[in-house]
Formats: structure tokens, C-alpha cells, sequence
């Protein structure tokens, strides 16, 4: 088993690779942005990667590491705004175009309407299975509520997102039942790029970037 580590992210931050022998060995990583100013800032004594609010969608990249398939986690938070909050982590990227990704709606995570309640959870993969089109042809068959229940959406929650076997599942906060499971869309993944990312009109912040492969 192999684990890589990002915590808390900032430029030029070592990323520590461990081996089931112990062994560690460390090397810069930085990231690259698309579409979206992303800044570094203090909070509670760790380092946030901050998306800025904006138009289209954006992805952080991180610069050096690969993920084909195993297990990512990481923290997000997002806000209690319609139409405006849309983050997760974007995977099995070629570049800013082509990726499949796991994202939230925290405007959606307590929401009454049963029909946004089910929409808090989404699996797509660019750019042929965009939301809208998973939506249109495959209905609610690639989104979920979330599993537990009493997140705030403007709360930090964490991910924890399993790539295996063909399939893709998505635990929060530390439980053992998944909130969506799904079959991935691309069944012969190119690209191994990784990065954050976020939504049309969205900002927001990650940190406790891990993989384990």
C-alpha cells in the first residue's frame, strides 16, 4: 500500500510518500490552476486552499501527483447558497476538459424538497456525462442525499472516495455507509491527473489532500 499525503496544502509543501516498509520520501508539489483565482490562507492554524467566486467550471491540479485507483480524502466546506456552491474533487483527468469528478451541493444537504435532498451528491464524467446529461438520460441514477444527514452546509465535512473494482463510492464524515455508489463511465481511464475543484458561480476551500493506492 502507498500513501500520498497533502496537509495542509500550500505551495511548495512536501508531499510524504509512505510504503508498508516505513519508508518516506519527500519532494515539492505545487498546483496548477484552471479558470479560477485560488489563494492560500491561515485558518485555525492550517493552510485552506481558497477558490474564488466565478464563472464556469475550475480545477486545481495538483502539479506531480497521479491517482489511478484506490481511496482519496480530503475536507471541503461550502455555503448555504442556491445555485452557488458546487465542490469536490475532479480525478482521472487528461486536462481541464476531460475528468471525472465527485461534488457536493451543501445548499442541497439539508433541504426539505425531496428532489434537492436526492441531488446533494453528484458522479459525472466530462464532458459527455456532464450533470445535465446524466440527468436528462440516466435520472438520479449518478446523484444522492448525503449519508449522515445533520451536515450544515457551511460546515468543513470530510470525503473519503473509494476508485475501485470499477466502481466509484463516497463516504462522509467518517461513516461506513456509503452515500452513493455507482458504476464509473470511464471504463479505461487515460489520465491520472488530480486536482479540486469547483462549480458555475461557486467558490470554495479544501484541505487534507490524501491518497492511498
Amino acid at each position: 500500500m502507498k500513501t500520498y499525503a497533502i496537509g495542509p496544502l500550500m505551495i511548495g509543501l512536501l508531499v510524504s510518500i509512505f510504503t508498508s516498509s516505513s519508508f518516506a520520501q519527500q519532494m515539492d508539489t505545487r498546483f496548477i490552476q484552471y479558470n479560477r483565482n485560488v489563494q492560500l490562507v491561515k485558518e485555525n492554524n492550517r493552510t485552506v486552499m481558497r477558490f474564488a467566486e466565478g464563472k464556469g467550471a475550475a480545477v486545481a491540479w495538483i502539479d506531480g501527483l497521479e491517482f489511478s485507483a484506490g481511496t482519496i480524502e480530503f475536507e471541503a466546506r461550502g455555503r448555504d447558497v442556491l445555485q452557488k456552491s458546487f465542490l469536490g474533487i475532479a480525478f482521472h483527468g487528461i486536462d481541464s476538459v476531460t475528468y471525472e469528478t465527485v461534488y457536493f451541493r451543501p445548499f442541497n444537504f439539508q433541504a426539505t424538497d425531496p428532489v434537492r435532498k436526492i441531488h446533494a451528491v453528484q458522479y459525472s464524467f466530462e464532458p459527455d456525462f456532464g450533470f445535465q446529461e446524466l440527468r436528462n438520460t440516466q435520472k438520479d441514477k449518478f446523484e444522492s442525499a448525503i449519508v449522515p444527514a445533520g451536515i450544515s452546509p457551511s460546515d468543513w465535512f470530510k470525503v473519503k472516495v473509494t476508485v475501485k473494482g470499477g466502481m466509484v463510492r463516497v463516504f462522509l464524515n467518517g461513516s461506513e455507509t456509503p452515500c452513493m455508489e455507482v458504476a464509473t463511465l470511464n471504463s479505461s481511464p487515460l489520465g491520472k491527473k488530480i486536482g479540486f475543484w469547483v462549480g458555475n458561480l461557486s467558490n470554495g476551500d479544501f484541505a487534507g489532500l490524501k491518497l492511498t493506492k
